[in-house]
């Protein structure tokens, strides 16, 4: 055991981090416990000394370090990959280190070196950035400087390196599309841990550097949208901020504005949404909008906008942010001359975004209309790309014709997102379906629905 283990034990320094007795932590374990499947727990607090005693300590089984792990919202998989103790001082991380470090090359690396070991489970999906903290990064943000050259340091890397890394995230993304942000979030994490450790400890050319700092704004952005897909807010708005330090080191306006549109999107799908605050996001980005390269990006700060207006119940913003974004999606670069990450900016996908920003708006009928748009437009959505995206749109569809009393068209419907979702790990996308199955129980007597009902109960 190490030097640090020895000197004081990290399940003592987590209770004292927490300000926790042993009696009070072991009683919420034995709850996690319960709810994990495992049955009842001893509570007595001679247990905790037993853990932590400096001669012989004992090891909790895996059932009761897995209860423990829940308690401290840090991922199971951690347990299993991680020894006892060990895994524990993921519990002694704190935030302070990304939203508090100075926006300077050292901070950004700083922030980077903390964000690369982000796995906690957050249960409770809550929003963790206030109005005062979005409106200090984007100040921030908009006035920090690009990175400069790093002459001194280990073996002198090139632009090659980071050629090589965007093939790398390109693929991830792909990856996420086919398989589910859970299969992909380790992923992304370790491309940015290993792009970290080159900033920190290489050196190379000033536009090296840059390129070096945009492919771990893009490694943190994937991470952010995994961890939010897979319904872990708090980590995703971590992951955004540190993939718009990343950007602004880069220099490129392009990168921090797509890590806004992201963050915003966290900002509004929240259970307790905030479209005030994601509108503030992408009013920060589109103050930058002569910076933007990509038209796609535009158009997807334009769409964000339509679905965090439309939260709001402001129509007539909403819909006039439905046709600025295809304004500028027509007057905009073919795909090819777009940036490789924008693939899925499609006309059909600003469609599938105005259906569902219709639908927010209490218009089911403007909503279907959209969504045939979608499926017809000469540049439609394509669900062979995307089947997880493809599954929530249609789950939206079915509940636009549940509004309009459309029975078996939301059956038929709802049966074609189900099985999309099929083999796909998606939180947001399950949740979807369960609030759309929770829709077509008030109609269980109606056959169809049942029968419906009864197959994918």
């Amino acid at each position: 055991m190490s030097t640090t283990l020895e000197r004081r034990h990290p399940l003592t320094q987590v209770l004292t981090l927490y300000g926790w007795t042993a009696e009070y932590f072991l009683r919420r374990v034995a709850a996690e416990y319960r709810t994990l499947g495992y049955g009842g727990m001893a509570t007595r607090k001679e247990k905790t000394s037993r853990w932590t005693r400096p001669g012989k300590p004992q090891t909790p089984n895996i059932p009761t370090q897995l209860a423990m792990a829940a308690v401290l919202g840090i991922d199971a998989r951690e347990v299993r990959a991680r020894p006892w103790p060990h895994w524990l001082l993921l519990g002694l991380r704190d935030d302070t280190t990304i939203w508090e470090s100075p926006w300077t090359p050292a901070g950004t690396i700083e922030v980077l070196e903390h964000a690369g070991g982000l796995v906690e489970l957050d249960r409770r999906g809550m929003l963790i950035a206030s109005t005062a903290t979005v409106a200090a990064v984007l100040a921030q943000w908009a006035t920090a400087d690009p990175v400069p050259a790093r002459m001194s340091g280990g073996r002198h890397i090139d632009v090659a390196v980071a050629d090589r890394f965007d093939t790398r995230l390109h693929e991830l993304r792909h990856l996420d599309d086919d398989l589910g942000s859970d299969h992909v979030y380790d992923a992304a994490l370790a491309e940015g841990r290993l792009i970290t450790r080159l900033l920190r400890d290489s050196s190379y050319s000033e536009s090296t550097g840059r390129r070096l700092h945009a492919c771990a704004a893009e490694a943190s952005r994937l991470a952010g949208w995994c961890a939010f897909d897979s319904g872990q807010t708090a980590a995703a708005e971590k992951h955004f901020l540190t993939s718009l330090r990343a950007a602004a080191g880069s220099g490129d306006r392009t990168a921090g504005a797509t890590a806004l549109a992201f963050w915003a999107n966290v900002r509004y799908s929240n259970s307790k949404p905030d479209p005030r605050g994601a509108l503030d996001l992408i009013d920060g980005a589109l103050t930058h909008r002569s910076n933007i390269v990509s038209p796609r990006v535009l158009t997807m700060l334009h769409i964000r906008a339509a679905r965090a207006h439309s939260i709001a119940g402001e129509s007539v913003a909403a819909y006039r942010s439905i046709d600025n974004a295809l304004s500028v999606y027509d007057q905009g670069t073919p795909p090819d001359e777009d940036l490789p990450s924008m693939y899925w900016i499609t006309a059909g996908e600003v469609f599938q975004a105005a259906a569902s920003a219709a639908l927010s708006l209490g218009d089911p009928q403007r909503a279907l209309t959209y969504f045939s748009a979608a499926a017809t437009h000469h540049d439609p959505y394509d669900p062979e790309k995307e089947p997880r995206g493809t599954a929530i749109y249609l789950a939206r569809e079915a509940e636009a014709y549940l509004a309009l009393g459309y029975l078996d068209g939301a059956v038929d419907t709802a049966q074609r997102a189900v099985h999309l979702m099929g083999g796909v790990t998606s939180a947001r996308g399950s949740d979807t379906l369960t609030g759309l199955r929770d829709e077509f129980a008030r109609h269980r007597s109606i056959p169809v629905v049942k029968t419906f009902l009864n197959e994918t109960a």
